[in-house]
């Protein structure tokens, strides 16, 4: 039977060629604009480490003394001083932690007549590599010992390896970073998690390419190397000598296997903020523990025109739908006396509703492959925006089968009220008016 009503809505959509065409037309355009607009959203707001997201935590205390705090009313700041951040590490209470801090590392190739440019770059401490299931394509990371002994280490993206050595393995070899020559310990494989957790509130981008260079931490602060953040709550003096100064520039993840470890890692964070304050370090004892996704959705890493521009899309596809409804309909009654002719033929109410479902969903399917293309302009416009995020901005093999997902659910839903409209009517009049 099925084969039977795909003919009789194929014919019926040949007969009314415009209106199959508008019908088509205004689910494409809602279909296009929300799939354009969910793909940048589930883009933005993704889990960048869905494997160990649950796993990774992001510690925060609170030196600050600000004007007009209230207990309990302002969370803690997102960044560390140099002290807390390393009395965290040092206490060693994760399976793995570690601190970082974003900088630019300027590098002159070793190419004749070559010119030196600008790289994003990280220093941070040796755990950054396991805790973050970063993958290497040549070598590996460096030690808690090279840390300590300021050696002078780097590990570089596959990108910046690519650029410099042709993709070849490079361990062993060196690079020339701030006057300095640092010998290469790894090659990392294509890794830019998005968004770039670590680097929220760091000053950094969230989206795009990741980081070209990672240093150790105490190398680069010892080659003068400064971070793209730092917030004083004091008069500093010195800027140059962080590690001593009133400043918040660092951030700490750790990872935690457990819930039961959570809970002892912010029993000993409560413990470490009311230590400082009777130190006399601390004015407030407020600390947090988020997990990632709780520290992006806290940071709000996802712009609100994104998350408006998504409702607004899917508003103009309910539009798309209604008008979509008033044509279905407007169709059903011009075919008011063949309906008739098939019920007096003994064709059933059910019978009828099914050979319309049908049609509405034909109409849906053409209406996301016209949606597909429609959401493809879409993002290829979105590609040429300034936004930092535009350049990944690409329809998956997920976003294109859902596309057809919304089509048949959104066709089918228009076509549920003109299929019972059709059943219901009554053959009589219909065949008396004939």
């Amino acid at each position: 039977m099925f084969g039977y009503y795909l003919e009789l809505a194929l014919r019926s959509l040949k007969r009314n060629k415009v209106l199959t065409t508008l019908m088509v037309l205004a689910l494409a355009l809602g279909i296009g604009a929300t799939i354009t607009t969910l793909t940048v959203l589930r883009l933005l707001s993704g889990d960048p480490l869905p494997q160990k997201s649950a796993r990774l935590f992001y510690p925060q205390v609170d030196p600050n003394s600000k004007q007009g705090y209230v207990e309990g009313q302002t969370k803690p700041d997102a960044l560390m001083t140099y002290p807390d951040a390393m009395n965290l590490l040092r206490a060693h209470r994760g399976t793995h932690q570690a601190a970082m801090a974003l900088t630019q590392a300027k590098i002159l190739p070793k190419k004749a007549n070559a010119n030196p440019f600008f790289s994003d770059a990280v220093m941070t401490t040796a755990d950054f590599f396991a805790m973050f299931d970063t993958p290497f394509k040549y070598g590996s990371g460096w030690t808690a010992a090279d840390d300590d002994n300021r050696a002078q280490l780097v590990v570089i993206a596959g990108f910046l390896n690519d650029k410099l050595f042709g993709g070849a393995n490079s361990v062993g070899r060196t690079i020339h970073i701030d006057d300095h020559d640092y010998r290469i310990v790894g090659v990392l494989k294509k890794w830019a998690p998005q968004p770039r957790f670590y680097a929220v509130d760091l000053g950094g981008r969230s989206y795009g390419d990741g980081d070209a260079v990672f240093l150790p931490l105490h190398t680069a602060r010892s080659m003068k190397m400064r971070p793209q953040d730092t917030e004083c709550y004091a008069a500093v003096p010195d800027i140059l000598n962080l590690e001593t100064a009133p400043c918040e520039w660092l951030g700490v993840w750790v990872e935690l296997d457990s819930a039961a470890a959570v809970a002892r890692y912010k029993a000993f964070l409560d413990g470490y903020a009311k230590q400082q304050v009777a130190l006399g370090r601390f004015h407030r004892t407020d600390t947090s523990l988020l997990n990632l996704m709780g520290w992006l959705r806290q940071e709000q890493v996802v712009p609100d025109d994104v998350r408006l521009q998504a409702g607004l899309a899917f508003g103009f596809l309910l539009i798309c739908v209604v008008n979509t409804v008033g044509l279905l309909l407007a169709k059903c009654l011009r075919r008011s006396r063949e309906i008739g002719v098939r019920r007096a033929l003994g064709a059933t109410r059910r019978e009828i509703f099914t050979q319309f479902m049908v049609e509405a969903g034909i109409v849906g399917l053409a209406g996301g492959v016209l949606g597909l293309l429609f959401a493809e302009l879409g993002l290829f416009g979105i590609r040429h925006q300034p936004a930092e995020y535009a350049s990944l901005a690409h329809l998956d093999l997920s976003m294109f089968a859902f596309t057809f997902v919304v089509a048949l659910v959104a066709s089918l839903v228009a076509g549920i009220l003109p299929a019972w409209r059709a059943s219901v009517l009554a053959p009589a009049p219909q065949l008396k008016a004939a």
